[in-house]
C-alpha cells in the first residue's frame, strides 16, 4: 500500500502539541479590526487548541505528524 499524502494546506495552518492536540490560529483577524471590540482582539491573539470534532478532521489530513 502506498504512503498517504499530507494535505499541503493543513501543514501550513496547523501544528501539534507534545500531547497530540492541534494548534491553530484564531479566526477573524485578517481585516476589519476597527469594528471589533478590544476584548475580541486581545482574546484572539496567538493560537488556540481546536475542539475534539475539528481535531478529528485535521488529523485525517496529516497522517504522519502525530
Amino acid at each position: 500500500m502506498p504512503k498517504m499524502k499530507t494535505k499541503s494546506a493543513a501543514k501550513k495552518r496547523f501544528s501539534f502539541t507534545a500531547s497530540g492536540r492541534v494548534k491553530a490560529g484564531v479566526a477573524g483577524k485578517r481585516h476589519g479590526m476597527i469594528k471589533r471590540s478590544t476584548k475580541f482582539i486581545r482574546d484572539a491573539s496567538g493560537t488556540m487548541i481546536l475542539c475534539d470534532a475539528d481535531e478529528k478532521i485535521v488529523k485525517k489530513y496529516m497522517p504522519y505528524n502525530r
